[in-house]
């Protein structure tokens, strides 16, 4: 079953390599999407893919990368499917 989800990081979470991270898990997981800082400080993402590549991408989220400090990850359904592949938006 196909999972597609629009996500709201909160934290530190720009300018430690969170984007460009998110890019490479989901690409190894098979997750489409993309994601991109937003001006208030937080990252947006859009994803897509299997119920459990999903999963595990949004797992890796709460976490993030070395040097981020993930405070929360807002989930909400996202009715739009992403293009193929993932991208980081600017």
């Amino acid at each position: 079953m196909t999972r597609r989800a629009r996500l709201l990081v909160s934290g530190r979470v720009q300018g430690v390599f969170y984007r460009q991270s998110m890019k490479v898990e989901a690409r190894r997981l098979s997750v489409s999407g993309w994601v991109r800082n937003l001006p208030d400080g937080r990252v947006e993402a859009v994803v897509e893919g299997g119920e459990a590549d999903v999963a595990s991408l949004l797992e890796w989220a709460r976490r993030g990368p070395a040097g981020s400090r993930v405070d929360s990850v807002e989930e909400s359904e996202c009715a739009d499917a992403p293009p193929p592949g993932f991208d980081v938006r600017y």
